[in-house]
């Protein structure tokens, strides 16, 4: 079973999310466990705290090395080592790779919250494997960095979802954008369906859905498009075909 500790400030807020839907079934059927800790539970002072002011001056306060100590140490000891992330702004930008790597190198992780002006260095130093940032901007704190972070890689547990095909054919696993995605009805506000998703001709539609990956990655992602290997005679072929379907359009314009 895979594992995932979140060290938090706010354990029922995180455990009550990570508690729903797809990833509450799971845990139901013991593919995955995550569990929340609250860093407060494991201070020694009276009045639960984990932060003070911080040396050398400054705005704001610092979550103390002990209490997150404390609570990186009851995991290890009752659940075992743990590969150790603390969710920073000064992390390494999280993408999908990241996700199967964490998924494949481990079966315990355990995510680390900071809150306030961050936490106290010597921790990092002393327990901490990796830094991780969701994105180049600063939250209140690192609850919602750790969900993303934890729900990326259990979905990707064998047995979260129903079949890999859940996730392989989805934006950023092979390095493209997933193609646009259709229900009922047919037809939706004089909106219609591609007819091409209504023939039944499954080998089209993976034809229609790759050339559409194309197009949406070069348009909105274009640094992903220029890493794109698309030097195969199927991928040519529909290159050639998206400029002359282009060309057409512009002509008709």
């Amino acid at each position: 079973m895979y594992r995932i500790d979140i060290m938090t400030l706010f354990d029922l807020t995180v455990g009550d999310m990570m508690n729903e839907s797809i990833l509450g079934r799971a845990q139901e059927r013991d593919f995955i466990r995550i569990e929340a800790h609250q860093i407060r539970d494991y201070t020694l002072n009276k009045q639960k705290q984990v932060d003070d002011y911080p040396y050398g001056g400054g705005r704001g306060a610092v979550m103390q090395a002990d209490p997150l100590y404390q609570c990186w140490k009851h995991i290890t000891d009752t659940y075992g080592p743990g590969h150790t992330i603390y969710m920073s702004p000064a992390g390494k930008t999280f993408r999908e790779a990241d996700a199967k790597r964490l998924r494949d190198d481990y079966d315990h992780l355990i995510l680390v919250c900071g809150h306030y002006e961050g936490i106290d260095e010597r921790f990092i130093e002393e327990c901490v494997d990796e830094e991780i940032s969701i994105g180049d901007f600063v939250l209140t704190g690192g609850e919602l960095a750790a969900m993303v972070v934890a729900d990326a890689v259990a979905r990707l547990v064998p047995g979260v979802l129903s079949d890999p095909e859940c996730f392989e054919d989805e934006s950023h696993w092979n390095g493209m954008l997933e193609y646009p995605q259709y229900s009922r009805p047919e037809e939706w506000h004089g909106r219609k369906v591609p007819p091409i998703l209504r023939s039944g001709d499954h080998k089209s539609i993976a034809r229609w859905r790759r050339k559409q990956s194309i197009i949406r990655t070069r348009d909105r992602r274009p640094d992903m498009y220029a890493k794109l290997d698309l030097s195969s005679k199927e991928d040519q072929k529909l290159l050639r075909e998206i400029s002359q379907e282009e060309a057409d359009g512009s002509a008709e314009s």
